[in-house]
């Protein structure tokens, strides 16, 4: 599986070959940025099972996924992330060249209320008779780190 950084800007794409890519300004980090809104040490991309995973690590300047400040998020196929002022979209696919970004072609968040309501409703999203085994009622937990910063703060 391929999985690209495209820059918006039009620059040549960067291949995440690594399954661990550490992002910053530093010399010793597997994609450099170089500019003083990067930090040294800014955030890691995991690549698995095809998928791609980010974490900030608690950079100066954030890193956004479609526009909003992320601590961490799953990365698909044409997400915008912002690392700083440097701004991807994100390529997951066979060994082809990327196809140009669609708009509104990326991940869409889902509110906790509207994921509670879809749970628990009595079908499930299958259809009458079906034989599939009713799966256990696990009530939601809000995780104490949110893994999207509140338009409030950094402000």
């Amino acid at each position: 599986m391929r999985a690209q950084l495209v820059p918006i800007d039009g620059s040549p794409p960067i291949d995440i070959v690594k399954d661990l890519v550490v992002v910053g300004r530093k010399d010793d980090c597997d994609l450099r940025l170089e500019h003083k809104s990067v930090s040294k040490i800014h955030c890691v991309i995991v690549k698995t099972d095809g998928l791609l995973l980010l974490r900030d690590l608690g950079s100066t300047n954030g890193t956004r996924v479609n526009g909003t400040r992320v601590r961490r998020a799953a990365l698909l196929p044409n997400d915008q992330v912002s690392i700083a002022h440097f701004k991807f979209r994100v390529f997951l696919g066979p060994d082809v060249e990327p196809p140009p970004v669609q708009p509104h072609d990326h991940t869409q968040a889902l509110d906790a209320r509207e994921l509670a309501r879809l749970k628990h409703r009595k079908d499930g999203g299958t259809e009458k008779g079906d034989d599939s085994e009713d799966v256990a009622d696990e009530s939601l937990h809000r995780n104490q780190l949110p893994d999207v910063y509140s338009d409030d703060e950094g402000k």
